[in-house]
């Protein structure tokens, strides 16, 4: 009688394919699992081999998954999801348990971080891994928890919970603008130096049209690839951002920015907590998000 594991390829196999597919390359695979570059080719074809299929195509920069190898990470990858999501389950509180959020730099740096403290607090034993980038992460595929996204609050399978809304609001160093022309936006706009997000180029248009403005010209603006190094270069008196509420308040209520224009803002979009649909939210991860919900809900 043949063994009902029989259609099963040995699991260290299957993680050296999974880290090869993520990575693009078998030394950063072979690094983050902690072996040998020729062990993890020889488990990527013994993998190859058990299938009778070739899963990755070899070029000068890396490998990139074949057509049938696209199709077993995409069944894979869940599979091991769960077993891992179980497994931390059936463990319990003994070790300490790791949530992934992605979001961009900014959200990060000025409002994640600012509040670690009450996380520690509101969740201990959970270490929370937060991932910085401006792309749009494919939360299953890359076994990310959870997202911190901007935007209309629709994203394809996704879950969004709205936070907070997303308020433009420029800002400046004190003193950059005299009195004279903070008083008169179209002239400021005209004759300072406009500071632009390269994740959101849009934003100076965006805040125009909510005050009824002309969009400035840009051809002269300075330009960031992230929303901290835009406010880093406002700070240093280098021109007129576009700060995010509730994101920016800490740096105005300190006084290292001002609100040349007053503190009424904009809203545009909004600020939403994302997860996959077919994910339901519990334990460390269903801490973190509540904690996140909560951390919103003292900005508003």
């Amino acid at each position: 009688m043949a063994s009902e594991f029989g259609d099963l390829p040995p699991f260290a196999a299957l993680r050296a394919f999974v880290a090869v597919a993520r990575t693009k390359r078998f030394a950063s695979a072979a690094q983050a699992l902690h072996i040998t570059q020729s062990a993890v080719s020889h488990q990527v074809r013994q993998l190859e081999d058990y299938l009778g299929l070739k899963l990755f195509e070899r070029n000068r920069t890396g490998v990139t998954l074949t057509e049938p190898g696209e199709r077993y990470y995409d069944a894979v990858v869940p599979a091991l999801e769960r077993i891992r999501k179980e497994t931390r389950q059936l463990r319990g509180p003994q070790g300490r348990q790791r949530v992934a959020i992605t979001t961009l730099p900014a959200v990060a740096s000025m409002w994640l971080i600012p509040n670690w403290n009450s996380f520690e607090a509101q969740c201990p034993g959970i270490d929370l891994q937060i991932l910085t980038t401006a792309r749009s992460v494919d939360l299953p595929r890359e076994q990310v928890d959870l997202a911190l996204r901007y935007g209309g609050g629709s994203w394809p399978g996704l879950t969004a919970h709205r936070l907070f809304p997303d308020a433009l609001i420029p800002v400046c160093a004190p003193g950059y603008l005299d009195t004279a022309i903070g008083g008169h936006i179209e002239r400021a706009l005209a004759e300072a130096r406009l500071i632009v997000n390269e994740t959101d180029p849009d934003e100076w248009a965006k805040w125009t049209a909510t005050v009824g403005l002309n969009a400035p010209g840009l051809e002269k603006a300075l330009r960031f690839a992230e929303g901290h190094q835009v406010l880093e270069a406002a700070q240093n008196g280098l021109g007129l951002a576009m700060g995010r509420r509730p994101i920016v308040d800490g740096y105005l209520d300190a006084g290292s920015l001002v609100a040349p224009f007053g503190r009424t803002d904009s809203p545009t979009d909004a600020c939403y907590l994302c997860y996959p649909r077919e994910r339901e939210l519990s334990g460390p991860v269903q801490r973190v998000a509540d904690w996140i919900r909560w951390l919103a809900a003292q900005e508003t």
